[in-house]
């Protein structure tokens, strides 16, 4: 199986670690208003704004007019991509984490064949 790799744009808007951030509090707090999501970030309003833009862009927010102000909820839709293609590498972790099943058993194997005998390897 191959893995397809997701949008670039999901990538790009994840790699940031204050939208990283954004995403969580919305995933926790349900839809919110530009001035509620602000106060939780140590930057300006302005660039809280860019930030929900970017992610916006990559379609993990949407945004919604209510009178003067934009509200912003999460949509998380599109990192089921990204999460199938990182499952895709599962089965290398499963693969090393046997290998080191396997030398571990070896070693105590080892050593438990070498118990009783003295340090020449007679019994």
């Amino acid at each position: 199986m191959e893995a397809r790799e997701p949008k670039a744009d999901v990538y790009q808007a994840i790699v940031d670690p204050n939208r990283r951030r954004m995403l969580q509090l919305l995933q926790d707090a349900g839809e919110l208003p530009l001035k509620e999501v602000t106060p939780h970030f140590g930057m300006t309003r302005a660039a809280v704004s860019k930030h929900l833009r970017v992610l916006a862009d990559a379609g993990l927010v949407h945004e919604r007019k209510s009178g003067r102000e934009t509200r912003y909820r999460l949509d998380a839709d599109p990192l089921r991509e990204l999460k199938r293609w990182l499952a895709y590498f599962d089965r290398y972790w499963e693969n090393k984490l046997q290998a080191l099943r396997l030398h571990v058993e070896a070693l105590e194997a080892e050593d438990g064949a070498g118990k009783g005998k003295d340090s020449e390897g007679n019994d």
